[in-house]
C-alpha cells in the first residue's frame, strides 16, 4: 500500500500538479487529524486511506489549475470538513480564503485545522450562506465562489452570484448530472449577470469517479 505522500504525489501529476514535500506533508497532516477525529464525529464516510485522499484531497485539488494566479480571495460555501477551500489553501499561501459552514462540529474541526497548519488569511464563519445585502456587505466580495456538494447549479448560482465580483467566476463541482442541471439553469436563467464559460472533465485518480468543473463568469457589477 503507497503511503500518504506517495498517493498523493502520483495523484498530483494526474492535474499537471508538482506540490513540495512541505505541502504534501502539510496535506498528510491534515490527513491523519481528519482521520482521528472522523473517529468522533461523522465528518467523512469511513473508507480506506486510498479512497479518502482521491475522493477528497485530490478532488479538492483540481480546481487548481483553474485559479487565478496572483493573489485573490476565494469563498467556500458549505464547507464541511474543509473541502475543497481549506485544501486548496494549505498549498495556496497567498489565497485569502473564507469558509462558510453553520455545523457547529465541523466548524470545530475546521478551526483545528487552521491552528494546526497554521493557516493564515482564513476566515472562518458558522452561518448559512444569504443572498441579501447585509451579508454581502460583511464578506465583501471574491474572485472565485465554489462549493463541492451544496445543491444543484440553478440553487448554488442563485447563492453565490451576489458574491462574486466583476470578472470574477463561480465555480460547480458536479458528478453525472452536471449537464442535466445546466440545462435546468440555461432554462430558467435566472442570473443574467452570469455567463457559462464551459467545463471540464478532472478524473479523479483511483476513485473511479469523474468530477465536472463548470465555469460561470460575473460579467458586470452594478453599483447601487
Amino acid at each position: 500500500m503507497p503511503s500518504c505522500d506517495d498517493f498523493l504525489a502520483r495523484g498530483c501529476r494526474a492535474f499537471g500538479l508538482d506540490l513540495s514535500a512541505a505541502q504534501r506533508a502539510d496535506l498528510c497532516c491534515y490527513y491523519r487529524e481528519l482521520d482521528k477525529w472522523s473517529k468522533k464525529m461523522n465528518l467523512v464516510a469511513k473508507a480506506p486511506m486510498e479512497e479518502i485522499l482521491a475522493s477528497h484531497f485530490l478532488d479538492s485539488l483540481s480546481l487548481l489549475p483553474h485559479l487565478p494566479q496572483h493573489e485573490f480571495r476565494l469563498l467556500d460555501v458549505g464547507s464541511g470538513a474543509g473541502f475543497p477551500g481549506l485544501v486548496l489553501k494549505t498549498v495556496c499561501p497567498a489565497m485569502q480564503l473564507t469558509l462558510v459552514e453553520p455545523r457547529a462540529k465541523r466548524v470545530t474541526f475546521l478551526r483545528h485545522i487552521i491552528r494546526t497548519l497554521q493557516l493564515a488569511r482564513v476566515t472562518l464563519v458558522q452561518e448559512r450562506l444569504a443572498p441579501d445585502e447585509a451579508m454581502v456587505q460583511r464578506l465583501g466580495l471574491f474572485d472565485v465562489v465554489t462549493s463541492r456538494a451544496l445543491a444543484d447549479i440553478k440553487t448554488f448560482l442563485s447563492l453565490a452570484e451576489p458574491f462574486v465580483k466583476a470578472g470574477g467566476r463561480i465555480i460547480c463541482m458536479k458528478g453525472p448530472k452536471a449537464a442535466e442541471e445546466l440545462a435546468a439553469w440555461q432554462a430558467a436563467k435566472k442570473q443574467p449577470m452570469l455567463t457559462y464559460r464551459g467545463g471540464v472533465v478532472c478524473p479523479t485518480a483511483d476513485s473511479g469517479k469523474q468530477r465536472q468543473l463548470l465555469f460561470f463568469e460575473n460579467k458586470e457589477r452594478l453599483v447601487p
